[in-house]
């Protein structure tokens, strides 16, 4: 039996994609709901899964664009499995990583599918590839030692690639945010001791406790809420001659993807607990980072944190998300000779940098909502936890 397999739709509003990449060869053997495909939209890419085992036919080349319904590969349903072929159990499991998806046997050597998309990206010869795993399997590891190995080189290459999709459309947004709002930026520094103290005498209990990490977003994303009570002008967007105002925060967390900048959202995020925002932020940051984030998790934000410190950034200007009216920029975290009462003092700061759009937020909102938060940051048992810090950690 032959199965058309058809474009799914990836969201409201969406009527075609782009064919990013193909993680199977023509001909190739393919089970039931392995990744065989990751398809490009302009908010997301999305793995397309096998809807059925069989034998693969690839009607759709990469990097062309075709509509939602179109048909993009034929699956002959009544072929079995090659006596080579190999399958890791955990593969019929999606939310596995691609490189557990399914082995194959080429050339007499075993590859990773992850693997497979690599060497072809990167223009590598397999033979050129020394497999470390098991009977000389080729991991994404090899391959990225091969890539280092490559550039080591004195051979000089390069190399034209089409931009995704995403990339088109995060180009596009980028662009017309500074051609279409009047932003400004403010900054100011924050004294990390507080909350560095209070990691450290709790941040193990954290984890036994709540099988997630205490790190520094629940800090800020708690602080950014209250602040935004405060200045609500900051937690507002232009609609034509209209304000909207929230009186809530569904707050997106910039994340680095491999496929380009993500934004994903946590609903209700001022209501709420540092467990549960550790929890949330953790759990979109990696489908996010793993492909899997869906249009409607990175859609209506009304305020957005982004951390480039992860990074090493010292101070930037981050660009407004649009239709959204602020950004806030994290950056790292540098101990400074800093003047407390008269006497130089070394301490751990870290420079916050709020983006904003002129048009809605004045001077005094923004630069009070940016105090505000530095505030609350250097003060976090009383005034992010009410001075009941075992409870706020729900320890």
């Amino acid at each position: 039996m032959l199965l058309n397999m058809l474009v799914p739709s990836p969201g409201e509003s969406i009527s075609e994609v782009e064919i990013a990449e193909w993680l199977v060869e023509d001909g190739d053997y393919v089970v039931k709901d392995q990744a065989i495909a990751e398809i490009d939209s302009d908010k997301a890419t999305l793995e397309l899964p096998a809807e059925k085992s069989g034998t693969i036919k690839i009607v759709v080349k990469e990097g062309e664009t075709v509509a939602v319904g179109d048909i993009v590969c034929v699956i002959d349903t009544s072929s079995k499995a090659p006596q080579n072929h190999f399958i890791n159990n955990d593969s019929l499991n999606k939310d596995k990583a691609k490189d557990q998806v399914v082995s194959k046997l080429s050339k007499g050597v075993k590859l990773t599918p992850l693997a497979d998309v690599m060497i072809k990206k990167n223009n590598i010869k397999q033979s050129d590839v020394i497999g470390s795993g098991d009977l000389g399997k080729i991991t994404k590891n090899d391959v990225l030692n091969s890539i280092k190995n490559k550039l080591n080189s004195d051979e000089r290459t390069s190399e034209s690639k089409k931009m995704s999709s995403l990339r088109r459309k995060i180009a596009t947004r980028l662009v017309s945010v500074k051609n279409e709002t009047a932003m400004l930026t403010t900054f100011n520094e924050v004294d990390m001791s507080a909350i560095m103290n209070l990691r450290s005498i709790h941040k193990q209990d954290f984890i036994d406790k709540h099988n997630v990490n205490l790190g520094f977003m629940s800090f800020f994303s708690k602080a950014v809420t209250k602040a935004l009570i405060e200045f609500p002008d900051v937690n507002a967007m232009i609609d034509g001659d209209n304000i909207i105002h929230y009186n809530y925060v569904d707050l997106g967390i910039a994340v680095s993807a491999p496929k380009g900048l993500m934004v994903p959202v946590v609903r209700n995020a001022g209501k709420l607990t540092f467990r549960e925002l550790e929890s949330e932020i953790k759990r979109l940051a990696i489908k996010a980072r793993d492909g899997k984030i869906t249009i409607d998790e990175m859609l209506n934000g009304t305020f957005t944190i982004t951390n480039g410190g992860v990074f090493g950034s010292m101070l930037s200007t981050p660009i407004i998300n649009p239709p959204q009216s602020a950004i806030l920029g994290m950056h790292n975290i540098v101990e400074r000779p800093v003047v407390i009462k008269g006497e130089i003092v070394i301490r751990p700061i870290m420079y916050l940098a709020l983006s904003y759009d002129h048009r809605i937020i004045d001077g005094k909102s923004s630069v009070g909502f940016l105090c505000k938060v530095k505030q609350l940051l250097e003060n976090p048992g009383s005034d992010l936890m009410d001075n009941d810090i075992i409870g706020a950690l729900e320890l």
